[in-house]
């Protein structure tokens, strides 16, 4: 009994400091991620995706919500929260099986990096495993729906030596261009067809923020 209250003064402030350094570790990891998804921030796959760009078989993809707006305004915004939720969680699920992870950059686009094999069929994966993963009918609760994306996709076997802002500015463009030809996705080819301004198609009504930075919930998707 003795050697218990010698040792308690020591004990005590070492479970203290203990549990203080896991709150702390828990709110580390939770400022690394997304609140409403649980996918990681941008801060967080920008560092994991330095390394991850070295694979000779990674892809940057880039997916944007397809009539988002109309969602919200049509079915409130409580609703909207839950088609982030379930497209975070069915893309995070299909780059988890490819080797790789997804982020959410803000409103209604995500990225993701993923390993796509060489001899991959890329069409196949973009349209019938993750197009179709992520517009499964979703129950609201009050209305089914099925979210829809466009999906660029830009493969470091296209652009070698490319940094990060080049793969996701190919993949941002590439984006673009199959929302407005109405394709589940589109590839980026070996360099970029548009004049950008940081990260963004000059010119094209708010987008010219970089990826990289934070940005604003669209107006209209």
């Amino acid at each position: 009994m003795n050697l218990i209250l010698q040792a308690l003064p020591i004990a005590v402030p070492s479970i203290g400091w203990a549990v203080h350094a896991c709150f702390l570790v828990r709110r580390l990891r939770s400022a690394r991620r997304d609140p409403l998804t649980g996918l990681m921030c941008r801060e967080e796959f920008t560092t994991r995706s330095q390394r991850a760009i070295r694979h000779p078989q990674a892809a940057v993809l880039l997916l944007d919500l397809n009539g988002f707006k109309q969602i919200n305004d049509t079915h409130g915004h409580a609703v909207g929260d839950q088609v982030l939720a379930a497209v975070a969680k069915r893309l995070n699920a299909w780059c988890q099986a490819r080797g790789g992870f997804a982020a959410r950059l803000g409103g209604d686009e995500f990225t993701a990096m993923v390993r796509l094999a060489p001899d991959a069929d890329v069409d196949a994966e973009m349209t019938y495993s993750l197009s179709a993963a992520l517009s499964a009918p979703l129950d609201t609760g009050g209305v089914t729906l099925s979210p829809r994306a466009s999906i660029g996709v830009c493969r470091t076997a296209d652009r070698p030596g490319a940094g990060l802002s080049d793969l996701l500015r190919g993949a941002d463009e590439a984006m673009y261009t199959a929302k407005r030809l109405g394709r589940h996705w589109q590839p980026a080819g070996p360099a970029d067809v548009y004049a950008t301004t940081n990260g963004r198609r000059a010119g094209r009504p708010g987008t010219h923020l970089t990826l990289l930075a934070p940005t604003a919930r669209r107006t209209a998707s």
